[in-house]
């Protein structure tokens, strides 16, 4: 066997990728002198008919290795441009929105999702090594986003090309189209005017440029218009454009983008855009016409700016969605209360701001996966009762329990899903909400049994106590609480805490860590806790600390004495501190017997005086 390995490697050619993707071939086969055999006479058999003969092959051999199910998994990735980092959450939910992973083969009994049958699929293609993971959560160790290796990437477009698998709008044919018939699936890297989709049969549509193009709109102005803009530096040249003729006709050259979009795709299952949040001029309005699209399954609108503050009510029509992103750029956006129609719903984002006639009614979505943006001024706090399936929730700014009993008790269950793992609450964006009371947010807690992630970014005056907190939290993020007393000792009672960020949540100048706190923590950030002076640490406290990073704790004096016992500790990040706390830590430094033992001791930004 090490001689069939040696001789497959030389085939590689020294290219790294090669022999990864060779390596990942073999993984998957059975460790045996027949499995290794195949695979080198099919190595020699593409050789011998390959024009490059070469590594390419190899590559070649990857893709045509992969099982039936895995084949349009990696040929999805096609629609991607070049270098791209590619989100596995939103990869996944195109997935099953196209039907390449289907809803179907969901087990109800033991809560596993097309989701999770998806991301078995992501991983299968990951120890394959025919894509690169590129971020893992820090608590699960999930693949958050992956990339492709460029020749990987050229093999997998050449690939998508001999079987019509998706057209590519790029550089090479954005200028010169001509009408385009006979396609499924279009992804969009440079501008170009949609009426150039001529086939109704159309299936999804992913956008990675700009919905309408600012250059293009640049060769119709006039050179005088544009002269002053730039001569007076104009800060917001969208009112000067918007003011003229030339702005009533980018009005309605986008309106009509839209209109063509809905007229003439009616089977369209994806309608996707991927700049991120950054703003995107959208027209006027989104037009009633998209209530045409009843077969659409995802629906992305983030980063969209909409004139006309109001989303159509036709959006109602929409009963086979399954993800719904309406993160727009514009904040107080009118949304319809339609969105209950939709029962086939497994990822919901609502705007971060935005009104509603009456409260959204949300408890028919049962299959909901995703609830981002819930908020408690907007939505009914009953309805997630009915999402038995959630696994992620993202409350922001109101949170209020109606009709409170002050024994907790009493108060029925909020939360439903014994699946849920991720809970976030965030309110410090918004000036005048309230803090949330320490009891209401007792009571959500107690109904989230199974959670490991919890993020709050709220004001409150104080952090429940520890028997509320599930026993499976994994990973807490404290930001801007400004808690009249200090969350430590109910923190450092979690059985297995492993990830702590704390950042500007108490003003207290001492902290402390008792012998027994934080028995499985292996990370730990303090920051913006400007006015801690002391930090105090037990022995026998954190024993299995593996990384600490401290910043912008201006006032405290130095590092604690039991850090000295923590063994386990890796690695020590001191960022934007002063100059005096550094060089106590520096070698020869007063304090550097506290840390000698840990291996990595990083310094940023610790140059400037106190004085």
């Amino acid at each position: 066997m090490k001689e069939l390995g040696e001789n497959m490697v030389k085939h590689c050619a020294g290219l790294p990728l090669a022999i990864v993707v060779l390596g990942g071939i073999l993984a998957t086969k059975n460790n045996s002198l027949n499995e290794w055999q195949k695979i080198s006479d099919n190595v020699k058999s593409y050789l011998k008919r390959g024009k490059n003969q070469g590594p390419e092959d190899v590559l070649a051999l990857s893709f045509d290795d992969l099982p039936p199910y895995l084949r349009p998994c990696f040929l999805y990735l096609s629609h991607f441009p070049e270098d791209y980092m590619i989100d596995v959450d939103r990869l996944i939910q195109l997935w099953v929105a196209e039907g390449i992973v289907s809803s179907k083969q969901e087990e109800r009994d033991n809560g596993e999702t097309a989701e999770d049958v998806a991301e078995s699929y992501l991983m299968e293609l990951v120890e394959r090594c025919m894509i690169q993971v590129r971020e893992r959560d820090v608590t699960t160790l999930k693949v958050k986003t992956i990339q492709m290796h460029d020749l990987m990437r050229d093999l997998c477009l050449s690939k998508a090309k001999q079987e019509n698998f998706v057209f590519i709008v790029d550089r090479s044919n954005a200028s010169s189209l001509s009408m385009i018939r006979k396609v499924r699936r279009v992804s969009v890297h440079e501008f170009f005017f949609i009426q150039c989709i001529k086939s109704p049969n159309i299936r999804s549509l992913l956008f990675f440029n700009q919905f309408f193009s600012e250059k293009v709109l640049e060769k119709s102005l006039p050179l005088e218009l544009l002269n002053y803009v730039e001569k007076h530096e104009v800060w917001n040249p969208l009112y000067w454009i918007l003011a003229t003729p030339v702005g009533c006709s980018r009005l309605l050259k986008t309106w009509g983008i839209w209109r063509y979009m809905f007229n003439n795709f009616k089977l369209l299952r994806v309608l996707n855009y991927e700049e991120g949040i950054r703003q995107n001029f959208a027209g006027w309005k989104l037009p009633s016409d998209i209530g045409n699209l009843i077969h659409l399954r995802f629906l992305s609108l983030r980063g969209f700016d909409f004139q006309w503050l109001k989303l159509p009510s036709s959006l109602g029509n929409l009963r086979c969605l399954q993800t719904l992103d309406l993160r727009v750029y514009r904040r107080l956006i009118h949304v319809p209360n339609v969105i209950w129609r939709m029962e086939q719903l497994r990822h919901l984002y609502l705007p971060l701001e935005f009104r509603s006639r009456t409260k959204l009614k949300l408890g028919t979505l049962r299959k909901l996966l995703t609830l981002v943006n819930f908020n408690t001024k907007n939505c009914y706090l009953k309805d997630l009762i009915n999402m038995t399936n959630l696994r992620e929730l993202v409350i922001i700014r109101p949170f209020n329990i109606e009709n409170f009993n002050e024994e907790l008790g009493e108060n029925p269950p909020i939360v439903g899903s014994k699946y849920l793992h991720s809970l976030s609450i965030v309110s410090i964006f918004w000036t005048g909400t309230q803090p949330i009371d320490p009891r209401h947010l007792a009571h959500l807690l107690s109904s989230c049994t199974s959670i490991c992630k919890l993020s709050i970014e709220a004001s409150m005056r104080e952090l429940p106590e520890y028997h509320y907190f599930s026993s499976h939290l994994a990973y807490v993020r404290l930001v801007l609480c400004e808690f009249e007393e200090n969350p430590v000792p109910t923190l450092e009672k979690l059985p297995n805490l492993r990830i702590l960020e704390i950042e500007r949540i108490f003003k207290e100048k001492e902290m402390f860590c008792s012998a027994q706190g934080f028995p499985r923590l292996e990370s730990l950030s303090l920051g913006r806790l400007y006015d801690l002076e002391e930090w105090k640490v037990d022995k026998g406290a954190m024993p299995s600390l593996q990384r600490l990073r401290i910043w912008c704790c201006f006032r405290l004096n130095m590092l604690p004495e039991g850090l000295r016992f923590i063994t386990t500790l890796k690695e020590l990040k001191i960022e934007s501190m002063p100059k005096a706390f550094r060089d106590k830590l520096e070698e020869g430094g007063e304090d550097f017997y506290k840390v000698k033992h840990v291996p990595s001791i990083i310094f940023q930004d610790c140059d400037y005086s106190t004085e």
